[in-house]
């Protein structure tokens, strides 16, 4: 037994990682998905890797999963039908929501439609006060006149959301046990499990996100493990979280809320390891595939955790890696609004029927079209296995050219210039708006198309440096191989950051390391491989919104180090400051949430480095025309990225192809191989 293998399902192509543990090798494979069962493209990708790459499955030990099968059901608005249950009087929580537009300036758009509508909203009288005592308890007449509502209207899901059920469960937890046993096929859940913490409305809308994904992802989970357990009868099954983490297949069942953003956050754990392997500390990721581009931003070689967020829409308060998602992605159509304005994205042609080159059908030009007419993208994908047709391209970009009396490749290079403006302004969105400035980053593209847009968007933001990964269209299936498993636990707890309130602190995080250490022993991790870093959500008094500090860790099975008050409120001031620009040092300082993320090492080791015997400039074995930055071609050394070693310098202008990407080097820039075969671009100070 001596495969693990990470496998990322993509709006276009999913992608697939194994490592041998034995003797240190990997192999990587990528075919297109099928959106309408994601499954059937995993297992026929794992019967295509075994076979291409001599990989035994009945060898395979761990498959470690990231999809968007969550993220695609609220988008889409693909979920089930919910039933909400509450505190009398409150069954409008999700409408009244915070009384605020999603775009201020707008006064057209509304929220988007609750995901239960009214009359599914159902009321139980009871009452638990805000100090965690019983005024009311559970009514056992409201209860029935409920259970009957719910099996009335057949939903398949329900949420139990009442007051103040993180201080006390007790009522939530009589509820759900007597839904279950009187309609046993329906999912429940339960908000003092989802999520146990204050602020009534993200604490109910998680939770309804919750129960409205269950029974999808409940038959998605099952029916993959099915074919997942004939298909690797050896191999325990891994679901990566938001927050860049495994989980086992039943806690994604119970909460499959944490799958929101499942796939790309094991991009961002891929790019943090390779961020420490090229030496550079802080580092902006763009995740460019076939319908979006996700971006997020690494400082010290870290990302940031975010406790709260919208998807689509829907605040969801837990723990995300900090992503922000454009559509602009190799599939994005491009396409004449009402007004005639010319756009890409955020429609795309995603894998069925795909771009017009890639022969399935399609018809609307896509950026994929754009880059092939281009000469950037090779006409041969995949090692040859999937072929491109430049006359389809060419033909579905005239109908936009004609309109607008342009040539083809002045169009296709219009095209690509919206798409960088889509991108640059998410990057913007999470640097420069967050007091960040992108000059002092360098830029790493991954996914299919990252690296042939990168140098384009770095020159947009004055970045001087672009480092492109060994295998960026895998990264984010090697990513699920780095990947942790991981449990969070949180609890809320209202009180100053003093040092006369010191052993509060002690005691919410020597109740969250219980919690942690008896996860740890179900999980069977081994000691020395075990994390635990606890933090605070604090804030000055009278804030409505806090900032997570961190404030102890334990190492392996070592005591835990908690910082002392001092320490923690020279991190918050610093981190307010960073923030707002300012922290009132005089101000009292109270802690409002301890959290603990628990995790455990799969221990899989990166690729060893390739010291460079010297420095080479290999000579390319094609040329062929390239359009850059006016419509003109460019007559262009094409490498192979296979050919390519450590120490290894090329001179823009050039393309390098490899399986399952294209890196485009622009004239005046000069690229180097390090020693982990990762690509830097020094982009050329002319430009």
């Amino acid at each position: 037994m001596s495969w693990i293998i990470g496998v990322d399902v993509g709006g276009t192509f999913t992608d697939f990682f194994a490592y041998n543990e034995k003797v240190g090798t990997s192999r990587f494979w990528k075919r297109p998905s099928t959106p309408f069962n994601p499954a059937e493209a995993i297992i026929e990708g794992l019967f295509e890797l075994s076979k291409a790459h001599d990989v035994p499955l009945t060898e395979v030990t761990r498959l470690c999963h990231g999809s968007t099968v969550a993220t695609n059901a609220l988008i889409q608005r693909t979920g089930a039908d919910v039933s909400l249950v509450t505190t009398k009087g409150f069954r409008d929580v999700l409408e009244i929501a915070r009384q605020t537009r999603p775009i201020v300036n707008d006064m057209q758009q509304d929220q988007p439609d609750p995901l239960v509508p009214r009359e599914r909203r159902l009321e139980v009288a009871e009452r638990v006060l805000s100090d965690g005592t019983v005024r009311s308890p559970v009514d056992q007449n409201d209860l029935q006149t409920v259970i009957k509502a719910i099996k009335a209207s057949g939903t398949p899901a329900v949420a139990v959301c009442f007051l103040f059920s993180y201080l006390r469960p007790d009522h939530e937890e009589e509820v759900g046990r007597a839904i279950r046993e009187a309609l046993p096929g329906v999912s429940v859940s339960l908000s003092s499990e989802v999520q146990p913490e204050f602020r009534e409305f993200e604490r109910f809308t998680t939770t309804v996100v919750n129960a409205y994904l269950q029974p999808k992802l409940e038959h998605y989970i099952s029916t993959l493990l099915d074919n997942v357990t004939q298909v690797l009868p050896n191999a325990l099954v891994g679901i990566n979280q938001s927050s860049g983490g495994l989980m086992s297949l039943d806690t994604a069942r119970s909460f499959p809320v944490r799958m929101a953003l499942s796939g790309p956050a094991a991009g961002i754990v891929g790019a943090v390891e390779i961020s420490k392997e090229s030496n550079r500390p802080n580092v902006i990721t763009i995740d460019i595939g076939g319908t979006s581009a996700d971006v997020a931003l690494i400082r010290d070689h870290a990302v940031e955790l975010s406790h709260g967020r919208d998807v689509d829409g829907f605040p969801i308060r837990l723990p995300m890696i900090d992503i922000t998602t454009v559509g602009a992605g190799g599939g994005s159509i491009a396409w004449f609004d009402v007004d005639g304005f010319f756009k890409v994205g955020p429609q795309s042609a995603g894998a069925v029927p795909g771009p017009a080159c890639y022969k399935r059908g399609g018809t609307l030009p896509t950026v994929s079209d754009a880059n092939l007419v281009l000469g950037r993208l090779s006409d041969a994908l995949l090692n040859g296995t999937m072929t491109l047709d430049r006359t389809l391209a060419e033909q579905a970009i005239r109908t936009v050219a004609e309109p607008m009396g342009k040539t083809i490749e002045e169009t296709a290079l219009g095209i690509l210039e919206i798409m960088t403006v889509n991108m640059v302004r998410a990057i913007r969105t999470l640097s420069v708006e967050r007091g960040h400035d992108p000059r002092d980053f360098t830029l790493m593209p991954f996914g299919g198309a990252g690296a042939l847009h990168a140098r384009d968007v770095a020159v947009a933001l004055g970045m001087k440096e672009v480092l492109v990964p060994f295998a960026p269209g895998i990264v984010c299936a090697q990513g699920l191989t780095d990947a942790p498993l991981q449990e969070n636990y949180m609890v809320t707890s209202l009180f100053d950051c003093s040092a006369e309130t010191a052993g509060r602190l002690a005691t919410e995080i020597e109740a969250l390391t219980k919690q942690a250490l008896e996860w740890f022993e179900r999980e069977n991790t081994l000691a020395e491989r075990r994390l635990v870093i606890y933090s605070a959500d604090v804030r000055f008094r009278g804030q409505n919104f806090e900032l997570g500090i961190e404030v102890a860790r334990r190492v392996g099975n070592a005591p835990v180090e908690i910082a002392s008050v001092d320490v923690i409120l020279e991190r918050f001031y610093e981190a307010h400051e960073r923030s707002y620009g300012f922290a009132n040092r005089q101000a009292p300082v109270e802690i409002v949430n301890c959290r603990a993320i628990a995790s455990a090492s799969l221990g899989v080791p990166r690729p060893p480095r390739d010291e460079a015997s010297g420095t080479r400039r290999p000579k390319a074995p094609a040329h062929r025309d390239v359009f850059y930055e006016k419509a003109k071609p460019v007559r262009t050394p094409v490498f192979n990225r296979a050919d390519l070693h450590a120490g290894d310098v090329i001179d823009g202008p050039a393309i390098i192809d490899q399986f399952d990407a294209t890196t485009v080097i622009y004239p005046g820039d000069i690229a180097r191989v390090d020693a982990h075969r990762n690509i830097l671009i020094e982009i050329g100070s002319a430009q």
